[in-house]
């Protein structure tokens, strides 16, 4: 009996010890659009899952902090820092210099190039190599700005489309001979559907662009806890666990957060 009682007077301390650390961690919200998969999406039970949300997660973890999950409509995401309702938001957010006014931004945490996409043994090894092909784009997007300033932006040859789903399929039943589009997303279409053989050919004209956390202007304490917890991350390999999980295993080294934090 005695031992019993000690049994479980250890087993109630460590629950009690746990329930004290998970009290002194700080909870964050973090606002994430649903609607750009496979960065953030909701799931069939109305839930945030994707690449980012994996990310964020894997950074409070780190770093010993919680975080509260909020699908926040693209539109006016950013001002939901400004009024407080968000302490984070991840959502694909490409880095700009514009977008420095408004938030401060963590270290880069995904490279947001543009990419080509093609049937594997396609000719096609360079953005020029585009011309006189008929390339297919998402309507609006940095690819159909990036392949209107070759082909021209009113030429018949270029075919826009609503999303990228419906553009790969067009390449797919070879109503194009190309595509270009989001590195990310194009990545995860390739793993989604390893029956079309696709493969993606990059050129050094596609601008460089990174996605950045953001928090609130001024608030370096809740930035650096995001820095620390991604150095963290990227040094321990759940970083390339998470790249791997979503997209391939050519996983990207980023300019920054490469060295463990202190």
């Amino acid at each position: 009996m005695f031992k019993r009682l000690i049994l479980v007077g250890t087993c109630l301390a460590a629950v009690l010890s746990a329930s004290a650390t998970m009290a002194a961690e700080p909870t964050y919200v973090v606002g994430s659009g649903g609607t750009y998969r496979p960065f953030e999406y909701e799931n069939s039970q109305k839930q945030l899952e994707g690449f980012d949300i994996d990310i964020i997660k894997a950074i409070a973890k780190a770093d010993g902090f919680q975080v509260k999950l909020v699908n926040t409509p693209w539109e006016g995401i950013f001002a939901t820092l400004g009024s407080g309702d968000r302490d984070i938001i991840i959502s694909g957010i490409t880095i700009t210099d514009k977008r420095k006014q408004m938030v401060d931004f963590s270290d880069p945490y995904f490279p947001a190039e543009q990419t080509i996409v093609v049937a594997k043994g396609s000719k096609v090894d360079s953005i020029a190599a585009l011309k006189n092909l008929n390339v297919g784009v998402v309507n609006s997007s940095t690819g159909d700005i990036v392949v209107s300033d070759v082909l021209g932006k009113n030429s018949t040859a270029i075919k826009r489309f609503d999303n990228t789903p419906l553009m790969l399929q067009e390449l797919y039943e070879d109503g194009i001979a190309a595509a270009v589009g989001d590195v990310g997303v194009a990545k995860f279409y390739l793993k989604t559907h390893p029956e079309k053989a696709f493969e993606l050919v990059s050129d050094t004209k596609f601008e460089r662009q990174y996605f950045g956390i953001a928090v609130a202007k001024g608030n370096d304490e809740l930035r650096n806890k995001i820095n620390n917890g991604l150095q963290k991350i990227v040094a321990d390999g759940t970083y390339a666990k998470i790249y791997e999980k979503w997209f391939d295993a050519q996983v990207p080294t980023l300019p920054t957060a490469t060295q463990p934090a202190k």
